[in-house]
């Protein structure tokens, strides 16, 4: 089968923000760069989706209706099948409490909001890397 040795193998991301153009910024910024994106508004959702599609990074926020992004991630780190997805906390919240309280949630990246679609590239790469 001619072509197969080309092909891209696609790195899928999971984005999880209750905002709208955040979850919009994020794709513009990542999915030419040989990314899937796939988009939850709210953790529950998020929870889902990675169970679900078994995304291979997770770009989640803090501050959502209902359960918020340190439960989520809590979550995550805590069941079988997402327990190894690295999660990367994209957030506005930026004193050095929340700094601590990712870390303590499991989390092994944090970027603040506003951020630089190249910065946020820079980031997800580190944290995609073997």
């Amino acid at each position: 089968m001619k072509g197969i040795e080309n092909a891209v193998v696609k790195k899928r991301i999971l984005v999880v923000d209750d905002e709208p153009h955040i979850l919009e910024l994020v794709k513009i910024s990542l999915e030419g760069d040989h990314f899937e994106i796939l988009q939850a508004a709210n953790g529950d959702e998020g929870l889902k989706l990675a169970g679900q599609k078994h995304p291979d990074l997770i770009l989640l926020d803090i501050q959502m209706p209902g359960m918020d992004g340190y439960e989520v991630c809590r979550k995550l780190k805590t069941t079988k099948e997402t327990e190894a997805i690295p999660v990367l906390i994209l957030t506005s919240k930026d004193k050095p409490v929340d700094k601590e309280r990712w870390r303590d949630s499991g989390a092994s990246a944090y970027l603040t909001k506003p951020f630089s679609p190249l910065k946020l590239l820079a980031v997800v790469k580190e944290q995609l890397k073997p």
